[in-house]
């Protein structure tokens, strides 16, 4: 299934997406996308519907985030072989935990805001792990078990907040507000055949940056569930960001940076498409 949240902004409603790629509307099914409707007993019984007497969703609605509020965003750093090499850092040998803001979360195709004094804004095309079961201590061998789904992530950065102003960690640079669009929609992970060899990609302004595919991932997706459940308890409806590969604005020489007016369009096989634009901040001075 590919599951939707549609709608104004804190206004969405649940949805799913067609084999003919239309809308359909899930409201009188479940309250929301979120953790409660995750559990593979609701997922099981959303399986099982006759999608043809969903009602069908009129005209082209907004998209939210694919996952209503999760209690955690967790995110990997430097997963990928080939971005490490393009940073010039070492190879970890655990996984690099850090955590954006869930309140950075936005739809798929909605702005992204550069913040006050941003100089260094930049963008990653992640694969995300949507948790669908509490997880602790849990076995790699177990560990996608846990797993409802996946979808695409875009983990923009500000680089100056994050490697500068933020010391040993990097939560400055990767919780700023419309740091994390979301979706387009969950795909449940029934649908995907090999979560390790998905391609990648993303553009700026029509122009190719990121091209890579989540085998090159130095830590899996059960490798990722399974260590961070070792330190937090991972609760349904969560979501694990999993790393990027190279063509980042912050890898290239010289580095690029995203200007208001840049659009960012990305993907990954699978899962579906973004489109963001970067508009200034028009906040309190």
């Amino acid at each position: 299934m590919k599951l939707v949240r549609y709608g104004p902004a804190g206004k969405e409603k649940p949805g799913l997406i067609d084999a003919d790629g239309k809308l359909r509307d899930l409201s009188k099914k479940v309250k929301d996308i979120d953790g409660e409707s995750l559990a593979p007993g609701v997922l099981s019984m959303l399986a099982k519907l006759d999608v043809k007497r969903l009602p069908l969703v009129k005209g082209k609605p907004r998209l939210g985030s694919c996952v209503a509020k999760p209690s955690q965003f967790v995110a990997i750093g430097l997963n990928y072989v080939d971005h490490a090499e393009e940073t010039g850092s070492p190879i970890p040998e655990h996984p690099v935990v850090f955590f954006k803001s869930p309140g950075c979360i936005v739809g798929p195709n909605d702005n992204v805001i550069a913040p006050r004094n941003s100089t260094q804004l930049d963008w990653e095309v992640e694969l995300g792990i949507v948790i669908g079961r509490k997880a602790s201590y849990v076995d790699r061998k177990d560990a996608l078990k846990y797993v409802a789904g996946y979808c695409v992530v875009n983990d923009v950065s500000e680089r100056d907040f994050q490697l500068t102003k933020s010391a040993s960690q990097w939560s400055k640079g990767k919780g700023c507000d419309t740091f994390g669009p979301t979706g387009p929609w969950m795909v449940t992970k029934d649908e995907i055949k090999d979560v390790q060899n998905l391609a990648m990609w993303l553009d700026v302004n029509g122009e190719r940056r990121q091209t890579g595919n989540t085998r090159t991932m130095i830590f899996g997706v059960a490798d990722v569930v399974a260590d961070v459940s070792q330190y937090m308890t991972l609760l349904p409806g969560d979501v694990i960001t999993t790393g990027t590969p190279p063509g980042v604005g912050l890898g290239m020489k010289p580095p690029k940076w995203l200007k208001p007016g840049d659009v960012m369009t990305l993907g990954i096989e699978g899962l579906g498409e973004q489109k963001q634009k970067v508009v200034a901040y028009k906040g309190k001075k």
